[in-house]
């Protein structure tokens, strides 16, 4: 088994925009998501929004997130999986209503 970093990507905006239910439902879909794929996962957290965020280059210390996109790195998931066919297959079940998902492996390091 391998593990694999998911990156919810999602347009803060749309959030702020939309219904008061909508983070009510965000939720529970990842609770819902999270019971589904329990033994898959390894970790997880959500990110404050990125107006909250710091960037370092060298040794300039800049406020806020260094790339300007509208979608925005807000939270992860770290699974368990067998390949990347079926780390895309549990990917494909996490919320990210307002934006996307990106899978990638994590290195491992035989430690010499």
């Amino acid at each position: 088994m391998a593990e694999y970093l998911v990156l919810i990507y999602e347009n803060e905006n749309d959030y702020k925009n939309a219904g008061p239910n909508v983070y009510t439902e965000v939720m529970e879909a990842h609770g819902r998501f999270s019971e589904k794929y329990g033994a898959e996962l390894k970790g997880g957290n959500a990110l404050h929004h990125a107006d909250t965020a710091t960037t370092i280059r060298g040794d300039v210390v800049t406020d806020g997130p260094f790339v300007e996109s509208k979608e925005i790195l807000g939270g992860y998931y770290v699974i368990e999986a067998a390949d990347l066919d079926h780390a895309l297959e549990i990917a494909k079940a996490v919320p990210a209503r307002f934006g996307g998902v990106e899978v990638r492996p994590v290195m491992v390091f035989d430690g010499s």
